[in-house]
């Protein structure tokens, strides 16, 4: 409503006369009132832009947060150590432009989410380099899985780059050594999706504006 009325109000300056200004010596400086509804026009719809450009950013960040916590949440519901990396998982997932369950589900395949990490190195719950790689921390795990299996290290992307992710796990874990692991991850997968859709729907019910008719 109020952007209706300040385009009615910026319309209706075109049919007023012209407005007289004076300026200290110079006087009767006509302004036609076209112009001046154009300039607001324009002033308008700048701040309508940044406004929806702030709302999808908003947005953007709530979708975010709605993923990691469905990874957690996953974690959280089978008592698993990574509980509490699904914010990482998430914004790496989208730094290498791959799916956002991918890297949870593989850790939840080759280490139960931690619980299970590679015996001789450390820091390893993804079994990156057959568990003979270790990192210096869980977030440089992450990191470098992601970059891997986006495509971005040269030393590996001609086996990730312009994969699916069912041809990256097959990529990762071919069936000739582990039979069916690419489908066994992406029903891990779904079933963190499942989360999401949970947690999503528990936070509209408990929203009083999603309630009302």
């Amino acid at each position: 409503m109020k952007k209706n009325n300040l385009i009615w109000f910026a319309q209706s300056l075109i049919f007023l006369p012209v407005m007289s200004l004076s300026f200290g010596g110079i006087h009767n400086i006509e302004v036609p009132q076209s112009v001046l509804a154009q300039k607001f026009n324009i002033e308008v719809n700048g701040v309508l832009a940044f406004n929806q450009a702030t709302n999808l950013e908003t947005e953007a960040l709530k979708i975010k947060a709605q993923k990691a916590e469905a990874i957690d949440a996953y974690f959280a519901e089978r008592d698993m150590p990574l509980e509490g990396m699904g914010m990482k998982m998430v914004e790496e997932a989208e730094n290498n432009e791959i799916d956002w369950r991918l890297l949870p589900a593989i850790a939840v395949r080759e280490s139960t989410g931690g619980k299970n990490d590679c015996n001789k190195v450390k820091n390893n719950p993804f079994g990156w380099g057959s568990c003979k790689i270790g990192f210096d921390s869980l977030d440089k795990a992450i990191e470098t899985v992601a970059h891997n299996l986006g495509g971005n290290n040269p030393n590996t992307t001609k086996h990730y780059d312009n994969k699916t992710t069912k041809q990256i796990l097959r990529a990762y874990n071919p069936p000739s050594i582990v039979p069916r692991y690419a489908e066994q991850v992406i029903s891990i997968m779904n079933a963190i999706d499942e989360a999401e859709i949970i947690l999503d729907t528990q936070v509209s019910s408990s929203d009083p504006l999603a309630q009302r008719g």
